[in-house]
């Protein structure tokens, strides 16, 4: 059947729920899932609490979807959340999500999965390495406890060329960007299965498996239940809760979804499912190949362990503990598909929801323009802008940190909105209704800003989550500002 196409400046519905489903499974499968294991593992300190981490966050996430299908089938239109907000709370409610979005929740995970792809090419080509060219710009100044690091290596110039070729993909039509994430979400996806499967089953360790799941083994060295515990959990939530993101993406490209009541709610579920599944199974093999707890100066990855793993690549050790040197590179190639594939998903759908901003008078203009290849032009070359400048400070683990407490932030408020439309909204149609209503958005409401809390109490996680709440309560003086220009030139 011949595509749709558009040559009148109007979005084109070229996504299938294959398609739909794809962009939800390739815009949270990234570089998390091959890496933050090894912090989880340190910070919570046993193979059980490892596992119950990951299980946790596939329950909030699948809860979450459940919530969101109907709000997504209320408004199949370009926004996802902004418009949700706009919807049941206010306009200036849609605006700070908006506008956390635009300054660091998908800019600064684009950046940081970016970087991610930098790092993995620097494995097989020693030459991008992270060192800083001398004859660019350099600043380093110190922010709550970090050093932000300003400046340009061979690593993070990779970083950029992967979002402008992203980008440029991206501006060709929705059709060219659906093609190449499709395809790269199949791969990522058959490539993560595969390595589940391998650790699972040729590549089980029997001195692994004693250590992690042996008698007396799977929650030692946990600290005593308590409210510190509690806590640290909630922190150590931060890593598996940003592997998980962007479940919802989707929604910012309602408007090109076909069918949309339909398939908006079943590709989350459908995506959410398989992800975290996944995800729960990759823990399980990890620790089938390694022990949790190895030593820093272990000469092998056996010996070094999960918690030890070189740059906390612990999907790379697990493969070089069955192929060697070999399954190192095998790794690196995977994690490379998976980052850019990542990328393609947020770049294309976070461009939509400045775009249903700008028609609402809330940001700039000429973001709220199609191109005749019925792309937000103007919104995708802004967000590579910002989202370039992002890449050039080295602040990547902060801005995991003020990503996951803002999105924590909204996505609770997202599901209370649900409540509000139930309320205020009785009579609107539901084509999907939020399955457990009001039980299962309650707790994933409870859930969100339960971990949402523990990172601003935590010692790890308070300075970046104070932050991103600054970050987000700027945007107030900054709506304002914009509906009065907006007021004063209608």
């Amino acid at each position: 059947m011949a595509q749709p196409t558009s040559g009148n400046g109007e979005f084109v519905k070229a996504m299938t729920l294959t398609d739909a489903t794809m962009l939800v499974a390739g815009s949270m499968i990234g570089s998390g899932i091959f890496i933050v294991s090894a912090d989880i593992g340190r910070t919570l300190g046993s193979p059980g609490w490892l596992l119950i981490a990951w299980i946790m966050t596939a329950v909030i996430t699948v809860l979450g979807a459940l919530a969101y299908g109907e709000l997504a089938a209320m408004y199949p239109r370009a926004g996802g959340m902004y418009t949700f907000l706009r919807e049941s709370m206010s306009p200036l409610m849609g605006f700070l999500y908006g506008w956390t979005l635009f300054l660091v929740i998908q800019t600064g995970t684009i950046a940081a999965v970016a970087v991610g792809f930098g790092k993995f090419l620097g494995v097989l080509v020693p030459a991008f390495g992270p060192e800083r060219y001398p004859w660019f710009p350099q600043v380093d100044f110190a922010v709550g406890g970090s050093t932000i690091e300003l400046g340009l290596s061979p690593q993070r110039l990779v970083a950029l060329a992967s979002i402008w070729v992203l980008t440029w993909i991206n501006l060709r039509g929705v059709k060219e960007g659906k093609f190449v994430q499709t395809t790269l979400t199949f791969v990522k996806t058959a490539s993560l299965a595969l390595l589940v499967l391998l650790a699972i089953t040729i590549g089980r360790n029997s001195d692994a498996i004693a250590a992690n799941f042996g008698a007396g083994k799977l929650f030692a060295g946990t600290p005593a239940w308590s409210a510190l515990f509690v806590v640290t959990f909630g922190s150590a939530l931060t890593g598996s809760l940003f592997s998980a993101d962007s479940w919802h993406s989707p929604t910012f490209a309602a408007a090109e979804v076909q069918n949309p009541q339909r398939n908006l709610p079943l590709a989350m579920l459908l995506g959410t499912g398989m992800v975290m599944l996944l995800y729960v199974l990759a823990n399980v093999g990890y620790l089938s190949v390694l022990p949790l707890h190895g030593a820093a100066d272990g000469a092998t990855v056996l010996a070094r362990g999960i918690d030890h793993a070189t740059q906390d690549r612990v999907a790379t050790a697990v493969m070089e503990s069955m192929f060697g040197a070999s399954g190192g590179v095998i790794m690196a190639v995977a994690i490379l598909i998976s980052t850019f594939g990542c990328n393609n998903g947020l770049i294309l759908s976070g461009a939509r929801v400045y775009w249903a901003m700008a028609k609402d008078g809330l940001f700039f203009a000429k973001a709220g323009t199609l191109s005749t290849n019925g792309v937000p032009a103007f919104a995708l070359v802004l967000q590579s802008v910002w989202t370039s400048a992002l890449c050039l400070t080295g602040t990547y683990n902060q801005l995991l940190d003020y990503v996951i407490f803002a999105a924590l932030l909204f996505y609770a408020l997202t599901t209370i909105g649900l409540f509000i439309l139930r309320v205020k909204r009785p009579d609107e149609p539901r084509p999907y209704k939020a399955i457990g209503y009001p039980l299962l958005p309650a707790l994933y409401v409870v859930f969100a800003a339960g971990v949402a809390v523990t990172l601003l109490v935590a010692d790890k996680t308070r300075v970046q989550a104070l932050s991103g709440l600054v970050l987000v309560l700027l945007g107030v003086p900054v709506f304002l500002l914009w509906r009065r220009s907006a007021t004063a030139s209608a």
